[in-house]
């Protein structure tokens, strides 16, 4: 996730310029309403493109790369997972000073899932398990060499060791830094991985899950999307469980000690940085991340 006091310049992204781009890329959409989404995602803008497609554009670096991934992934995991994902049909190429690749998506109804609706709810604890034991499960000949992994191979926990620490320090004040220093060194010296490597979301929090009529229905956002260790995926017990939701999920999932140690240490340190670089603009991302960092301590 970029920062909210990176000095990076981002490009200028309007009704204007996706207009732009839509209808001289894919003129066979050109008719089509675009509808601006609101609110503004963080990573991406995103227009409605008629009934039935989005247009996601990418707002700064740690964003781009997404809509080739999705595009050459998505539509062989969709078939596989028991929830709906985004199937994209098409990727932009840089125009009218727009400096990235974009995506066209299928559109997904549904709204973001909430805690308020969610939390206690054992059953939706059980599916998203279920979802991530179906996306674990890709068929192995699909997860290509490792050599071959163009950006499918996640960062380790290890290497936010010092932007963690620097963050624990700097909030203090707000939350238990020796509770965080306990945990964050426990997930750093917990017994990594030793199985063969399988496919994780990436970004597996409450904003990137929809409901319909309450109960889930899409899992979106796959700029994460890698193979390797899969803890980072349990961030969904610390952003959207209760206690009682959480120990379904986990039990369904069957995740180990040290797996769930390590994934209380992604749900901290994702924290931390969400915390320290939206918190203060942001009352909701403030609310959120603070509801995870408390609940990875707690475990």
């Amino acid at each position: 996730m970029a920062t909210a006091r990176s000095a990076e310049t981002r490009p200028k992204i309007n009704a204007a310029l996706a207009r732009n781009l839509v209808d001289t890329q894919f003129p066979q959409w050109a008719a089509l309403p675009l509808e601006l989404l609101e609110p503004a995602g963080l990573d991406h803008v995103i227009y409605r493109l008629g009934e039935e497609l989005s247009v996601r554009l990418p707002r700064h670096t740690g964003a781009i790369g997404q809509a080739e991934k999705e595009y050459e992934w998505l539509p062989r995991l969709a078939p596989q997972l028991p929830l709906a994902i985004p199937v994209p049909v098409g990727v932009g190429e840089p125009d009218f000073g727009y400096p990235w690749r974009w995506a066209v998506s299928r559109w997904l109804e549904g709204e973001v899932a909430t805690v308020e609706a969610l939390a206690d709810s054992s059953p939706a604890a059980v599916e998203l398990a279920e979802f991530l034991t179906a996306l674990q499960r890709f068929a192995p000949e699909d997860i290509p060499a490792e050599e071959t992994r163009d950006g499918l191979t996640a960062r380790p926990l290890a290497d936010r060791d010092q932007a963690t620490r620097a963050a624990i320090a700097e909030v203090g004040g707000v939350f238990d830094t020796a509770a965080m220093t306990e945990l964050w060194n426990a997930a750093l010296s917990a017994p990594g991985w030793d199985r063969p490597p399988v496919w994780f979301h990436g970004d597996f929090h409450t904003g990137n899950l929809l409901t319909v009529d309450g109960r889930l229905s899409a899992v979106i956002d796959f700029g994460g999307l890698g193979i390797g260790d899969p803890a980072c995926d349990l961030t969904i017990a610390f952003t959207l469980m209760s206690a009682e939701s959480r120990a379904a999920f986990r039990a369904a999932l069957g995740v180990d000690d040290a797996t769930w140690t390590r994934g209380r240490g992604w749900a901290l340190a994702t924290g931390l940085n969400a915390y320290l670089s939206y918190a203060a603009v942001n009352p909701q991302i403030a609310a959120q991340t603070t509801r995870q960092i408390t609940e990875a301590i707690v475990g």
